[in-house]
C-alpha cells in the first residue's frame, strides 16, 4: 500500500485491541489505541491517523458521537466494528460518515478485504475522462457507456446513479446516501425510485442482472459498487 498506514483503534475491550494490533502490526500497519470515546476524541487530531477502527458501545461516550466529531473535522476513513447488528444501527453510521460497517465476530480476512476496499484509489470523476472496469467502460467526456466495447444507452438519471456509484466505488451506499446524491435532499423517503433504477441499471451493465457482480446489495441498508479484481 506504499505508505505505512496509521491505524487509530477506538474500543474500550482490551482482547479487541490487543487482537487487532497484532493483526495490523503483521501487516506493516503503525498502531495507536484509545480505550473510551473520549480517549479517541482527544488522540484523532493530535496523532492524525490514516485510518480509524471504531467500536461503538464505549463506556463514556457512544461510538456515534464519536464518529460525529472526527467527521466535523476530518474524512479519514472511519470502520465501524460493533456488536450491534441491526439495520438501523448500521445505517445511522453509514449515514453520519462511515466509510463500512463490520460486525463482531468479524473475520481479520474480511476487514482487510475492506481496508483495501477503501484505500483503492478514489476515482475523481472530475479529474479523470475514462473509467473501465472489467467490460464496462464510461467516458465522462462524451458521457458514452459501453460493455465489452458496445455502447450501451442509459437515462440521463441512469447515467448519474452510475457516476455516483464509481465515485464511491467499494464503499457501503444506503438508500438515503444515493438518493440525496442522484434526486437531492428532498427525495430521501422515495426508495422505490432506487429500486427501480437500480434495476434498470443491472439489465444495462450486468451480464447476468440476477447475479450482478458490479451493483451488489446490501440487505436492508443500500448498495455496493464493486471494481473487478485484476
Amino acid at each position: 500500500m506504499g505508505k505505512r498506514i496509521k491505524v487509530l483503534i477506538i474500543d474500550d475491550e482490551v482482547q479487541i485491541r490487543k487482537f487487532l494490533k497484532i493483526s495490523f502490526e503483521s501487516e506493516n500497519y503503525l498502531v495507536e489505541e484509545a480505550s473510551s470515546g473520549a480517549e479517541g476524541i482527544k488522540l484523532a487530531p493530535m496523532i492524525q491517523p490514516t485510518l480509524v477502527v471504531l467500536d461503538l458501545g464505549l463506556p463514556d461516550i457512544d461510538g456515534m458521537e464519536v464518529l460525529k466529531n472526527i467527521r466535523s473535522w476530518s474524512s479519514i476513513p472511519v470502520i465501524i466494528l460493533s456488536v450491534r447488528n441491526d439495520e438501523q444501527s448500521i445505517i445511522n453510521a453509514l449515514d453520519n460518515g462511515a466509510d463500512d460497517y463490520l460486525t463482531k465476530p468479524f473475520s481479520v480476512g474480511e476487514l482487510f478485504a475492506r481496508i483495501r476496499a477503501i484505500f483503492r484509489k478514489k476515482i475523481d470523476i472530475t479529474g479523470t475522462s475514462v473509467f473501465e472496469s472489467g467490460p464496462l467502460k464510461v467516458d465522462f467526456t462524451s458521457r458514452v457507456t459501453t460493455i465489452d466495447g458496445k455502447e450501451i444507452k442509459l437515462t440521463s438519471t441512469e447515467y448519474d446513479l452510475l457516476c455516483t456509484f464509481i465515485k464511491y466505488s467499494g464503499r457501503v451506499l444506503t438508500h438515503s446516501q444515493l438518493l440525496k446524491e442522484v434526486w437531492g435532499k428532498q427525495s430521501t423517503e422515495h426508495s422505490q425510485y432506487l429500486r427501480v433504477y437500480v434495476g434498470h441499471l443491472r439489465q444495462k451493465i450486468e451480464k447476468d442482472p440476477s447475479n450482478p457482480k458490479f451493483i451488489t446489495t446490501e440487505p436492508g441498508i443500500g448498495y455496493r459498487f464493486n471494481l473487478y479484481s485484476k
